[in-house]
């Protein structure tokens, strides 16, 4: 996922770069740009999060990101400063974002259930 969510941080530097310069759209280029970094940044302090409930709290806020991201990119399409073609694609990206990220929360939580439920068990 780190990988993926890099990739997509560079598309959306790109689209921030086309929206300013081309475009001359600097507020929702600037929460795209935010909410879509925001993503790979979370899924990258996860890689050395403190503890299981620290780095379940990175998913969560990358999670958060991702569905913020999403919403943006329907106001940029919505309002005509990107095309079908850039946001289907930028669009399934971010779904298979969403949608690992949420398998990623749903393992975790799955796992622990088994540890806490293994260890009522005993007691």
């Amino acid at each position: 996922m780190y990988i993926l969510s890099k990739q997509f941080a560079l598309r959306i530097i790109k689209l921030y770069k086309f929206l300013t310069e081309e475009k001359n759209e600097h507020i929702m280029a600037r929460q795209i740009y935010r909410s879509g970094t925001s993503i790979g940044a979370n899924f990258a302090e996860g890689k050395f999060a403190s503890s299981t409930a620290d780095y379940l709290n990175k998913m969560r806020i990358a999670l958060k990101e991702a569905n913020e991201t999403s919403y943006w990119l329907e106001l940029l399409k919505e309002a005509d400063y990107i095309k079908n073609k850039e946001f289907d694609s930028l669009s399934n990206d971010l779904k298979t974002i969403i949608g690992t990220t949420v398998n990623i929360i749903n393992k975790i939580k799955e796992n622990n259930n088994t540890i806490i439920t293994q260890i009522e068990s005993r007691e």
